[in-house]
């Protein structure tokens, strides 16, 4: 009888963690979008869903990527790699979703260009 009321518990307490880890937060464009961005730059990839990664490249400068189509797994698993022969990550770059378990390549989705951003605290 009391193993009912804890389950409900932990089920309920992983819901509103989701919630909180799901949540995109607003971002202003803050110039032109760019086509590439120098891999150097780059410090943090944060993917935010399906559909929606930022890339942040200074301490509050982002560019923010919204794919075209949803990547089947990204937003879930919040990790991937790239390929890429230049000294540049480019819109027309594909991204692999990297699957925790089994560690394996999930989908490979195409980029879009990066929009600078200000993402609202």
């Amino acid at each position: 009888m009391t193993l009912r009321p804890i389950a409900i518990l932990l089920l309920l307490s992983t819901a509103t963690a989701g919630s909180a880890r799901d949540r995109i937060p607003a971002a202003v464009p803050d110039g032109a979008p760019r086509a590439c961005v120098p891999l150097q730059k780059l410090r943090e990839s944060i993917v935010r869903s399906d559909r929606i990664i930022d890339f942040r490249i200074a301490r509050d400068r982002y560019y923010r990527v919204t794919l075209p189509q949803a990547c089947p797994g990204l937003g879930f698993e919040r990790r991937f790699s790239y390929a890429t022969s230049l000294s540049q990550l480019c819109a027309q770059d594909i991204i692999t979703v990297l699957m925790q378990a089994p560690p394996m390549a999930g989908a490979s989705c195409g980029l879009a260009p990066f929009q600078p951003v200000r993402i609202a605290r």
